[in-house]
């Protein structure tokens, strides 16, 4: 194994922990593949196929979190999810990643100013009280991430956060529901490039199971870090993400 290949290594395991607790590990591993020569379409693609594995076991460690949001059954999730990666597969395709990636910063603040909203606020509403969003927003909020998420993926953990914190879910059942939707948006996804794109497979798999330990690592964190501690952390890591991203952009 190559210092190159080590320093992925290393980097994709932190990154598979940091998907597992609120998002955003793409943005760690993509210039990390960058620096390995791909191009930034291959590198995209690249992570698509190499997380794939890693959201599957993640989510499977935290199954018993995982729940609908008031008045959406999981299963209506799972399903947009489905379809939505799909949809965003097929654009990338078709057409050039660039513009979406200029989009990042502006959705990853966005989604991080959501969440800290729903966080640090919703403890003051009164047991019983609506949730910030109804149903029918949640499933549009969803259906646009899981678009955007087959399209490029960076990201889509804050935002799913954001979206199903404002529906009514606790943390830690949002942190385990949008693992499993994660997964289900890259189901159609991963078919579509294995498919039709051709990858180094070797990096696919030094992803792939880096990331699936760092992602086992971050579901044992969620079950048991402190709840306060885990809201503060998530929003420090997407203001930290976001300066990040409009500094490179």
């Amino acid at each position: 194994m190559s210092p190159a290949e080590a320093v992925l290594v290393g980097v994709s395991f932190i990154a598979g922990a940091q998907n597992a607790l609120a998002g955003g590990g793409m943005f760690l591993m993509f210039p990390a593949l960058l620096y390995m020569g791909l191009d930034p379409r291959l590198a995209n693609i690249t992570l698509t196929i190499a997380l794939f594995p890693s959201q599957v076991t993640t989510s499977l460690a935290g199954r018993r979190l995982m729940t609908g949001a008031v008045g959406i059954p999981l299963r209506n999730l799972v399903a947009i999810s489905l379809l939505g990666g799909a949809l965003g597969a097929v654009l990338l395709l078709a057409t050039p990643v660039g513009i979406f990636t200029h989009l990042v910063p502006y959705l990853v603040l966005f989604a991080t100013v959501v969440f800290a909203w729903g966080s640090f606020f919703d403890a003051r509403r009164t047991a019983g009280a609506p949730p910030p969003i109804s149903p029918r927003m949640a499933m549009l909020a969803q259906t646009g991430i899981a678009v955007y998420g087959g399209y490029f993926g960076a990201g889509i953990g804050f935002l799913m956060l954001a979206a199903l914190t404002s529906a009514g879910l606790g943390l830690r059942h949002a942190g385990a529901t949008k693992n499993l939707l994660a997964a289900a948006m890259n189901v159609a996804a991963v078919v579509i490039f294995v498919l039709r794109v051709q990858v180094d497979w070797r990096l696919v798999l030094l992803v792939a199971l880096a990331a699936a330990a760092g992602g086992q690592f971050g579901a044992y964190l969620l079950r048991r870090m402190n709840e306060t501690a885990l809201r503060v952390g998530i929003t420090a890591i997407g203001l930290m993400l976001t300066v990040a991203l409009f500094l490179r952009a």
